[in-house]
Order: C-alpha cells, then structure tokens, then sequence
C-alpha cells in the first residue's frame, strides 16, 4: 500500500487511536499500576504469542514473498521485545508469572472465517493481527500517559510507536495480495466487532487487552 494513500484513507482513524471504536475504560491504567508485576508479564507473553505467530504465518504463507520478507524482521523484533519486559521485570526483582487465557483474542478468533476461499481466511488472519496489533498501541499509549512512573511512562511510548507500525504492516500486507477496497469493507466490520468485544471483557489491571 503506497504511504500516501495509506495516510488519506486512515487519517481520521488514526487520530482515533487507529480506528478503534471503543476506547479503553480510563480505570485500567490505574488497576494496571496496582497490578504491575502481573501487566508485565501479560505483556511478556502477548510479545511472546505476537513473534511465534508471525513464525506460523510465514510457515502457512511461504509462497508469498512479501508476507515472508516483511515478517521474518518482525519475528526478531517481537521477541526483542519479549526480552525487553523479561529485563524490566528483573530489573524490579519481579519474575515472570504464568500464562494466563487470552480472552480478547479468543473472542477475535471467532469471528474469523473459518470456510470459504482461502483469500478470505488470509485476509482475516491480516486484519485479526492488525486489530492486536492496533488494541496494544492504544493500551500502550493509555499507559505511557497515565503512569506516575517517568521510566515506565517512556518505556511504554517506545513499545507505543512501534506497535503503530505493526499494524499498518499487516493492513498493507493484505492489500498486497487482495483488493484494497475489499480490505477497508472487511476492517470496517472487523472494527464493529471488536468494539462490542471490548464491552464484554471485565475492566482489569492484570491484562493487556
């Protein structure tokens, strides 16, 4: 997708948070400062669940260049990342704790097609990305403005921008390989959806999404 156009068909969405339709409960931010050893390490493994999943496309799209090329990056920054939140956790002599259900993304899965042509199940599995990808940003930037910790604060803004970029990466891989109008119609019903998604999940400090 060329820059230009990109900026033109996403401007006023972008000044939204990405196009987001809801924007996140301002309580988070202050259940996630209480919850501080827990928001990290979900943010731990939301890097670690982001680069193993660039891993699985790249293996179910091997035949599309531009898909591999532009993810295989992705890959190493995404675990960077991962490595980034481990360091900040022992820094503040916290360790990292289990795993826990995805909930959001669980309810995202579902509204992928699951039949159908294998376009449409590869267009949905780009913009099912971009929407993570988008979610995050918003959190991320809730955080770099809301912390009282300066550090944090700065710490979040850095993973803020860079999720930024993540997001219209996978907008762009889609419209690479599929109409572009076909593309903005589909993450126009992907950003309906997600919005009812956000009124289900219970406002919490111990998670990312």
């Amino acid at each position: 997708m060329d820059n230009n156009l990109l900026n033109h068909e996403f401007s006023n969405d972008t000044k939204n948070i990405l196009g987001l339709r809801l924007p996140t409960d301002p309580r988070w931010v202050d259940l996630a400062s209480i919850s501080l050893q827990d928001i990290l390490t979900d943010h731990a493994y939301c890097e670690q669940k982001a680069a193993t999943s660039c891993i699985s496309l790249i293996q179910k799209h091997a035949d599309k260049d531009k898909l591999v090329n532009e993810l295989a990056p992705i890959v190493t920054e995404e675990w960077g990342h991962f490595r980034l939140v481990l360091q900040e956790l022992r820094k503040r002599n916290l360790i990292l704790g289990k795993q826990r259900k995805d909930e959001y993304v669980n309810k995202l899965l579902v509204f992928q097609q699951k039949g159908g042509n294998e376009q449409d199940r590869f267009l949905d599995q780009m913009l099912t990305m971009a929407l993570i990808e988008a979610r995050s940003c918003e959190r991320f930037k809730r955080l770099s403005e809301g912390l009282n910790d300066e550090y944090l604060s700065n710490f979040y803004r850095r993973f803020m921008e860079s999720e930024a970029g993540h997001y219209t990466l996978f907008i762009e891989l889609a419209e690479a390989y599929i109409d572009a109008a076909k593309v903005r119609r589909r993450w126009a019903e992907w950003l309906a959806y997600e919005a009812e998604v956000m009124k289900t999940l219970e406002v919490r400090g111990d998670r990312i999404h």
